[in-house]
């Protein structure tokens, strides 16, 4: 008997704190119930942009948690989402209840006006994500900003590397290869690698004529799921010795396996 109290101690001391971790709000319907600011404004009760609605409201509900930047960073995102949606279902015309295509423009346009407020709060932000997308947008000065913070630990991310790499891409090519090493480096084990890096490799391998690290890089493409270039026309494109083509393939399989297990190095690809 001395044994089960223990167990039991821990069962409920577990169903506690299962309990204690729940949302207070269980659905949509009861979080826009309790904090109507949250909902206001976007199209409820209408079946267009439903999932775009619901990702935005309970967004709003974590800033309202944690204003932070990257808060809110996430909630302009899902607000542009939830905008380009609604632009599109402002030109249905419903079957019934015809307000309906009143409200979904009233929604749009609150968008519009959650947009600019929330590029205005995060105008000052140095995160680099955020940084990086104001340069995305036109903003000359976040570029500016976004390039001071190289070599600084708030880079080393595989997506902050990619980003530094678009910039480099027309300006010095080298500089580009290593970022986007460097940036596969970066990844986890089982990692979703953007599939932007393996083909911007592949791709200026080949501008630069080296063509064994083209066909390298298009082969860990394809091991990877990542769409580079058939192998008939990998034969096509660098012609090479069987022997040749069948290092760079076991060493393509070998790269492949590193990303996969999150211990890539770019030693590996020289």
């Amino acid at each position: 008997m001395r044994k089960t109290i223990p167990k039991l101690t821990l069962l409920l001391a577990s169903v506690i704190l299962v309990s204690g971790c729940f949302e207070r709000h269980r659905s949509t319907d009861s979080l826009c119930e309790a904090e109507p600011q949250l909902c206001a404004d976007t199209n409820l009760n209408d079946g267009q942009c439903r999932l775009q609605r619901v990702n935005l409201i309970w967004q709003r509900y974590e800033v309202q948690k944690d204003p932070s930047d990257k808060e809110k960073f996430k909630e302009l995102q899902y607000t542009y989402d939830y905008q380009k949606c609604l632009e599109y279902a402002a030109r249905i015309e419903p079957t019934e209840l015809k307000e309906r295509k009143t409200h979904r423009t009233q929604a749009m346009l609150s968008a519009y006006a959650s947009i600019k407020r929330l590029n205005l709060e995060l105008a000052d932000s140095n995160d680099p994500e955020i940084l990086y997308f104001r340069w995305s947008q036109g903003d000359r000065d976040a570029l500016r900003k976004f390039l001071r913070l190289e070599g600084t630990p708030e880079m080393e991310t595989p997506e902050m590397q990619l980003a530094l790499a678009t910039f480099y891409t027309t300006k010095d090519q080298e500089k580009t290869i290593q970022l986007l090493k460097h940036s596969l480096e970066l990844y986890p084990r089982k990692p979703k690698i953007k599939p932007e890096i393996i083909q911007g490799l592949a791709t200026l391998s080949h501008q630069n004529g080296a063509n064994e690290h083209a066909y390298l890089w298009a082969k860990v493409g394809g091991k990877l799921a990542i769409p580079v270039a058939s192998q008939e026309k990998l034969n096509a494109f660098y012609p090479m010795s069987d022997e040749r083509r069948s290092e760079l393939n076991e060493q393509a399989e070998r790269i492949a396996q590193a990303l996969s297990d999150g211990r890539f190095l770019a030693s590996m690809a020289d």
